[in-house]
């Protein structure tokens, strides 16, 4: 008897879309094995000097992409994975993205971005703003309390502040800075929805950015009274440019096009997944779906994503959106603004020659010649305490005009001292937030780490005992990726839901960090510290690092206005990437 023929093994493509790159990967529908994957580097970067070739010279806290390194990842990094894959290109059932957010920018109404018409090439606003833009916090300071005094609705859902990352202050910006940017405006886009777009030729919106970065509650939007309160020229914002059809995550958004096709390498017409935020769609990726399991996503910032079964209003949240996550549930949302990037800075502008040497003669990276260094100490032998606000506040304070410290350094103090305390700095700054939701109703029972900070055992250790929880770490190098690539199975057919998908799929080691009793007492005293300083300068009415932020400004435009304009080199500036060249 002739046995059946076995049918041939279905794979999808997972793109992930972070600050600095973009990153492929093949895996293996049944089991999520992976199979291949590529990286393709951005060639603009992150834009923070002046516009590309020369152009417009940019104010402090701006941060731009353009949109044209996006598509090289399609281009160039999904048919490298593939061939690094070793499979048939014709057994892909189905693709799915994700990328960093906020990060929004103008188009058309045809999908075209506008920094790539020629009339607007040289008008920053034209650009894609990355989710660290952060020269919007006088809008969203202005939405904030008007929302408040208004008692809107929606505030709480938002830990009772909206980001400067999010999309209504990004595009008040836009309006009052360069109000013909504004009105050419006819799709204002998260960069999540705008490479869908490009894939299927679709436009829909993602429920995860519309809910969280879009300020999307209960299927509303802010209203055009509260709009039109914050400028008159606002009050048809959502209606004439950013309503759009929603679509939920996992679900399809439509097929592949011949141009995509063409571009990728995968066959015309698969099925192509509504998009994602690189956080969220790491949760089933580490199988943490259930309440209580709480993921941080540590890269040059940290997004904490949970799933809850109550709603509940926790302070300083980015949000809670019922489906957020997995549907079922009520995702929610918190997050840290600096951390890789942070220990990344550190090691660039902190760190004497003598220290780059040593860590080369010992063939190590000089991450880990500062961690084996500090690895030594006892909790506390330093005698410092660091805030983590170098990118500012994003939970729970909601303050991007705060900014990073250092307390109790003397000349006795090393570079290691430094390094350590700021490893600690972030620990704390997460311990906040794990408190600020403990303390609303929704307690976190299990931290998962991905990201390629994971890497570093001494950060991990410290994150244990401070937090007081036990550690796992995400079974895969590339969570984000992987979780677009269950998406992708989802909108495929391949599983009947995403949390069904994870648990065939995502990949996790469970307790590979747990917190040591006598140095989590030690670190008690520390928080302590740490709890001080940043209710003084984040609550207390001390705005000192406000006014050095003014005062920078103003210097900076006064030097702008009085010299002649020179290359002043690459408009771009490097920071640490998610894939772990930090720690």
């Amino acid at each position: 008897m002739t046995s059946p023929a076995l049918a041939p093994p279905r794979y999808v493509v997972g793109v992930d879309f972070g600050t600095l790159s973009g990153r492929a990967l093949v895996v293996r529908v049944d089991d999520g094995a992976e199979l291949g994957s590529a990286v393709h580097e951005y060639a603009h970067a992150v834009v923070t000097d002046r516009l590309p070739g020369g152009g417009a010279t940019l104010p402090p806290e701006w941060a731009l992409q353009v949109p044209e390194d996006y598509r090289d990842v399609l281009r160039r990094a999904v048919p490298a994975a593939v061939a690094a894959a070793g499979i048939d290109p014709a057994d892909v059932v189905g693709v799915a993205t994700d990328f960093t957010a906020c990060t929004v920018l103008p188009t058309t109404a045809e999908g075209t971005p506008l920094s790539e018409l020629a009339q607007w090439a040289d008008r920053p606003h034209a650009y894609t703003k990355l989710w660290r833009h952060h020269a919007a916090q006088g809008q969203a300071d202005r939405i904030n309390r008007l929302a408040e005094e208004r008692a809107e609705a929606w505030l709480p859902r938002y830990g009772g502040l909206i980001s400067s990352e999010w999309e209504f202050a990004k595009a008040l910006q836009v309006l009052e800075e360069d109000p013909e940017v504004y009105r050419a405006t006819e799709r204002w886009v998260e960069a999540a929805d705008w490479i869908v777009w490009q894939l299927c030729g679709r436009y829909v919106r993602n429920a995860c950015t519309a809910g969280y970065k879009g300020i999307r509650q209960d299927g509303t939007y802010p209203s055009e009274d509260f709009c039109a309160a914050l400028n008159p020229d606002f009050r048809t914002f959502v209606a004439d440019k950013l309503d759009q059809p929603i679509g939920e995550l996992g679900s399809r958004a439509g097929g592949l096009t011949a141009e995509a096709a063409a571009w990728t390498g995968l066959p015309e017409g698969i099925a192509v997944a509504v998009g994602n935020v690189d956080a969220h769609v790491t949760a089933p990726a580490a199988q943490a779906t259930g309440p209580g399991q709480m993921v941080a996503i540590m890269g040059t910032s940290t997004c904490h994503v949970m799933s809850g079964e109550v709603l509940r209003e926790v302070p300083g949240m980015c949000g809670v959106v019922d489906g957020g996550i997995v549907e079922g549930l009520y995702g929610y949302e918190a997050g840290q603004s600096g951390v890789g990037d942070i220990f990344g800075w550190f090691t660039r502008t902190g760190v004497p020659g003598e220290y780059a040497t040593a860590a080369a003669e010992s063939g190590e990276s000089i991450h880990e010649h500062l961690t084996r260094l500090a690895s030594g100490q006892a909790v506390g032998e330093h005698g410092l305490v660091a805030l983590d606000w170098h990118s500012g506040n994003r939970s729970v304070l909601v303050d991007h005009e705060l900014s990073g410290l250092v307390v109790g350094q003397t000349l006795a103090t090393r570079p290691e001292d430094v390094y350590r305390a700021l490893l600690e700095a972030t620990a704390f700054g997460t311990r906040v937030i794990l408190e600020a939701f403990r303390d609303s109703g929704v307690p976190v029972s299990e931290l998962v780490i991905a990201g390629g900070l994971a890497k570093n055992p001494l950060l991990m250790q410290v994150y244990a005992d401070v937090t007081r929880l036990p550690l796992s770490v995400i079974g895969s190098e590339q969570g984000p990726a992987l979780g677009s690539a269950i998406h992708a199975a989802v909108a495929a057919g391949a599983h009947p839901d995403v949390a069904g998908a994870a648990e065939a799929m995502g990949r996790v080691r469970r307790g590979v960090s747990v917190p040591r009793e006598a140095e989590a007492e030690a670190y008690d005293a520390l928080y302590a510290e740490y709890l001080a300083l940043h209710d003084h300068f984040g609550r207390g009415g001390n705005d000192v690092m406000k006014r050095l932020k003014a005062l920078r400004r103003k210097a900076i435009e006064g030097r702008e206005s009085t010299s002649p304009v020179t290359d002043s080199g690459p408009s771009s500036t490097l920071e640490v990437s998610a894939g772990g060249e930090a720690a």
